[in-house]
């Protein structure tokens, strides 16, 4: 049976950047069917070639003028006219509230490359290829510092790998299934659940499971 390929489309007004999500697209095995530095151009390329991910940057200047694009528009343009599209947002604007907007318009992740690596870019690609929804822990802590009863449950204690962990939990995965998911053993995935009973101070998986739907995390995608 045919492994499918990730196709990628990448928007990005800087070309020495834009050139590297190339690179880093193509070495990791994904196919790019799309780079370009305009929203024109990258919508007209839709047409042509539709990616399963596209990598979105917010802020999109023009050489030729003073005009500066708003990369949430190309979100909501996918959204719309090409919904097998995903968008993956690539900015380096880590506000909580630009993190919202970009969902609503129909973003299916957020990274902010101030402090990505690659291997997180290449991971975030094939986890929002295969349906994830990826939405920044930072957002669940401004949510948390915001309500008291979150801040009670501990979440803001979680590392990233415990709040995915967490995550898994809530749709009732074992460990053996989490560990595959995650690529990390099993082994690993055991002592993440330890902390999070102590940081969460719950005392089973149904209480940690019913805990994680409570505060509305987004359950993973997955067969």
């Amino acid at each position: 049976m045919a492994v499918h390929v990730i196709r990628v489309g990448i928007l990005e007004d800087q070309q020495v950047f834009l050139e590297s999500l190339v690179s880093i697209c193509e070495s990791s095995g994904f196919e790019v069917v799309a780079s370009c530095s305009t929203l024109e151009d990258f919508m007209a390329s839709m047409r042509q070639h539709p990616p399963d991910v596209a990598i979105v940057d917010l802020r999109l200047e023009r050489t030729q003028d003073t005009v500066v694009t708003d990369g949430v528009r190309a979100v909501e343009l996918l959204h719309d006219f090409f919904p097998s599209v995903r968008p993956l947002v690539l900015s380096g604007d880590h506000d909580a509230a630009v993190m919202e907007r970009c969902f609503r318009a129909g973003a299916a992740g957020y990274l902010c490359k101030l402090k990505v690596t690659c291997a997180e870019l290449v991971g975030a690609v094939e986890r929002v290829a295969q349906g994830e929804l990826l939405r920044p822990l930072e957002l669940f802590s401004t949510q948390a510092a915001a309500s008291p009863a979150m801040e009670a449950t501990g979440i803001r204690l979680l590392t990233p790998r415990q709040f995915e962990v967490l995550r898994y939990i809530s749709t009732g995965a074992d460990n053996l299934k989490i560990a595959a998911c995650l690529n990390i053993t099993e082994r690993t995935v055991k002592a993440h659940i330890t902390s999070i009973y102590q940081k969460l101070k719950v005392e089973n998986r149904t209480q940690m499971a019913m805990l994680a739907c409570q505060l509305g995390l987004e359950r993973p995608a997955f067969e």
